[in-house]
């Protein structure tokens, strides 16, 4: 996922205050019967996500890599090749061709962007309102030798039209961002917009499952889990997903929950910490990082750090609600309440 948010005064591109403040957002109403501030987070969405962002994507570059995303896993299969490979079917799927000029809506620092842009030799702008990210983006993509096709663009995804105009691009994609939106029609709307026509539009949404229920006091506390631990103003339901498509006009060619196939190997594993279901001997490096060991070890880092100003204040707050998330997407996934990769293949009518 990747962040949408404005910019502020900061350190080495980080809103500072930001991170600090970031878990305000989930306080209690007292005045809302004890209701989280929804309403809130979505009014501010692009505070919500800068200010998780800053704080996390040092923690998820340490536990994930460059590329922000879940992904299926085949036996056999090695962590980073299967991140690979589920961007390189995205691509497949919205029949990129060479040279076609592409948008990826949050790009974090670019990993899926670099990937694509090697496996379907296309020329890829990444937006991102993260000035921290794009910078570490930038840097990435230079040492990979991939200026002339990989750039960054800071903006708001729900301003697309503003930043680009209509009809900019060939193709444009999103893999786990566009949950970070205030509203789905607004988002999907803004990237029909700057579609040509007959473009199409591939993406991969987080939501909540038609078994999720609202009025489940369980359901509701790993909702809520899921929104805290990954700077999420408001999940949402397959069916909101699938019908804001059609709402903005988009045809929708394709669409599957990739989550729902019922692997031997649950996209969830690494956040499990189960060392048994590794592939390979770096999987078990990369996973030992979500033990609970691990995660002690981590936290106690960064909290040491952060108290000889090492780190900035506050990413020792943004790091246990990656604890949540961690334990919230597990939970959520084994229920069936929620999936991270509901595809969708969509398709700017040629009128």
């Amino acid at each position: 996922m990747a962040p949408t948010a404005t910019s502020a005064p900061s350190t080495n591109n980080r809103n500072l205050e930001g991170i600090s403040n970031y878990t305000k957002f989930w306080q209690k109403d007292s005045k809302n019967d004890g209701e989280t501030d929804t309403a809130n987070r979505v009014d501010q969405y692009t505070s919500v996500v800068n200010g998780y962002y800053d704080g996390a994507t040092d923690l998820y570059e340490y536990g994930w890599g460059q590329n922000f995303h879940f992904c299926r896993y085949y036996p056999g299969e090695a962590f980073y090749q299967a991140l690979a490979r589920h961007e390189h079917f995205l691509a497949h799927s919205m029949h990129l061709r060479p040279k076609m000029r592409v948008l990826d809506v949050g790009c974090g620092v670019g990993g899926p962007a670099r990937e694509i842009a090697r496996f379907a030799d296309v020329e890829i702008v990444g937006l991102n309102n993260n000035e921290y990210q794009i910078a570490r983006g930038t840097k990435y993509t230079q040492k990979a030798g991939l200026e002339g096709q990989v750039s960054f663009a800071k903006g708001d995804f729900m301003k697309l039209v503003e930043k680009f105009g209509e009809n900019s691009f060939d193709a444009v994609y999103a893999i786990e961002a566009t949950c970070h939106a205030p509203n789905f029609e607004g988002i999907y709307g803004q990237i029909k917009s700057v579609l040509k026509p007959g473009g199409y539009f591939g993406l991969y949404e987080w939501c909540m499952t038609d078994d999720y229920d609202a009025s489940n006091p369980e359901h509701k506390r790993i909702a809520h889990g899921i929104e805290l631990g990954n700077g999420i103003p408001e999940m949402r339901s397959i069916s909101a997903a699938r019908t804001a498509l059609k709402n903005v006009g988009f045809e929708i060619e394709k669409e599957e929950d990739l989550a729902a196939r019922g692997d031997k190997i649950p996209w969830y594993y690494p956040l499990e910490g189960d060392l048994r279901k590794c592939q390979t001997l770096w999987d078990v490096v990369m996973c030992w990082r979500m033990t609970w060991m691990g995660k002690v070890t981590t936290q106690t880092t960064v909290k040491v750090l952060e108290r000889f100003g090492l780190a900035p204040k506050g990413t020792y707050d943004v790091g246990e609600s990656l604890k949540i998330a961690a334990d919230s997407l597990v939970a959520g996934a084994q229920s069936n309440l929620f999936t991270p990769m509901m595809l969708f293949v969509c398709r700017k009518p040629q009128n």
